[in-house]
């Protein structure tokens, strides 16, 4: 008999491997933290194996890809966030323009990050989208 796969590969097989982009693995896993209990919520996985071992992994997999990210040089993050933006449905300038304004990459962050951690993210997504505002206002309009 083949032994169960374990909650953390079972996300990584039938989701988290789809998601092209570090990112866009943040931003989903960040989604699943239900803010009211501070627990991460899949009904999959939570079927499979259990509320408690489904939340494990899931707060295991968000700091994986939170430490991934910012373990990444900035050239790479602008990257990975160009190929997060591409599968979205709005155009460049306009998901660039909103992000700057609203921050919505903030939530990507896990509450267990520490100050230093989150101010280095933060300022990294500052700058990035700084420099991608650039490059679209440098482009000739269509």
């Amino acid at each position: 008999m083949e032994p169960q796969p374990r909650p953390a590969e079972e996300l990584w097989r039938r989701t988290l491997a789809h998601i092209p982009s570090t990112f866009g693995r943040l931003v989903f896993l960040a989604s699943l933290l239900n803010v009211n209990t501070g627990r991460y919520e899949h009904h999959g996985l939570s079927m499979i194996f259990g509320a408690e071992e489904a939340n494990r992994a899931l707060r295991q997999s968000h700091e994986e890809a939170f430490l991934t990210w910012l373990s990444l040089q900035l050239e790479q993050q602008k990257a990975d966030l160009e190929l997060h933006f591409s599968t979205l449905p709005a155009a460049k300038k306009t998901l660039v323009e909103n992000w700057r304004r609203l921050m919505p990459y903030r939530t990507a962050v896990p509450a267990w990050a520490s100050q230093a951690q989150r101010e280095l993210f933060e300022s990294n997504f500052a700058l990035l989208l700084k420099l991608l505002w650039s490059e679209l206002e440098s482009l000739p309009e269509p």
